[in-house]
């Protein structure tokens, strides 16, 4: 059967429908952030939909002041600037997400890595890209490596032991996924789509009870289909993807621009793309990262030590096609 005219679905087990306010109605909310898009749905008045412009707005330029590199005077720019050994005292949500992204570096054995900032500018992808030379391994092994963040929960302070790069990319849109949704339900606020440059969260359902449907579409470097698309319910969960859609081209070869630690080098694992569903975006959108930087076996078994719903696309050049591994938990959902 075309793929086109198929899909596959994947459901949670328990999709409750929540109370609308009265008078509520589908609101659209939309803008850029972090050079891509960003949309919020949900289901409210047109007066909520005015308050909700400004508090998104607010979540959004919190992310971008603490955790973009391309702001100079954001906190992880000053952090990198600051020499190694130097504690930045941190605000809330740069304590969260270092937090996360340290314990994420832990489980999945460093193919998460926080600290790989210096190596993506290196590879010509990062906002002082001097990828000219990629590095050798001698400057891979110093400019690199978890374990020289070190991270004082009970100060809410952090600092680099080494000459090392913090890289928030890998985790900070997801985050800000969540920092939205919170403002949402903060408001009152329970049936809503947040969406940041194709990570998504979703709470509570549409006024049928219905929930809310996302595709999940990878693409390979080529723009080609990897297979039958996906459809998820998403309901008081996320969902995020790591994928090959950005590249450099060197050498007449286009190189990913995710970067394996081990290595030092863009990842060339015929991984296509890691989607990973969790209840936080944040750990959804660190865990895709981490699984397309392992070797399609090893992601989905620690996929399955960990519980975790996830798909795995492949490309297999040699003979023109494309595959897939799942997950356990992934697989009890479309069945």
């Amino acid at each position: 059967m075309d793929s086109e005219s198929f899909r596959r679905v994947a459901i949670p087990h328990d999709v409750k429908p929540r109370a609308m306010p009265a008078g509520a109605s589908l609101q659209i909310l939309a803008g850029q952030t972090m050079g891509t898009s960003w949309s919020v749905r949900f289901y409210g008045t047109a007066a909520a939909r005015e308050t909700l412009n400004r508090a998104v707005q607010r979540c959004l330029d919190l992310v971008v002041n603490q955790m973009s590199l391309w702001e100079p005077e954001s906190d992880i720019s000053r952090l990198n600037r600051q020499p190694p050994g130097s504690w930045l005292n941190i605000a809330a949500e740069f304590d969260a997400v270092t937090t996360a992204a340290l314990r994420i570096a832990r489980l999945t054995g460093g193919t998460f890595d926080p600290t790989v900032g210096r190596l993506v500018n290196r590879w010509g992808f990062g906002p002082a890209a001097d990828g000219a030379q990629p590095p050798s391994q001698h400057e891979t092994r110093m400019q690199i490596g978890w374990r020289q963040l070190e991270h004082d929960a009970v100060g809410r302070r952090v600092r680099r032991l080494a000459p090392v790069s913090l890289d928030f990319n890998g985790i900070a849109k997801g985050f800000a996924v969540d920092l939205v949704m919170t403002t949402l339900r903060q408001h009152g606020l329970h049936n809503a789509l947040v969406e940041i440059g194709g990570e998504l969260s979703g709470a509570g359902t549409k006024p049928d009870g219905s929930p809310w449907w996302v595709d999940v579409e990878a693409r390979d470097l080529d723009g080609g289909l990897p297979g039958a698309p996906l459809r998820i319910a998403l309901h008081e969960s996320a969902i995020a993807t790591s994928g090959c859609e950005r590249h450099v081209l060197r050498d007449g070869q286009a190189l990913s621009h995710t970067i394996d630690p081990a290595t030092g080098r863009p990842i060339a694992n015929r991984t296509i793309a890691a989607t990973v569903l969790h209840r936080s975006c944040m750990e959804a959108d660190a865990f895709a990262t981490a699984f397309m930087v392992m070797e399609p076996n090893a992601a989905i078994d620690c996929a399955d030590r960990l519980e975790l719903p996830v798909i795995i696309r492949l490309r297999n050049p040699e003979r023109n096609e494309t595959s897939e591994r799942i997950s356990s938990v992934m697989r009890e959902m479309l069945a």
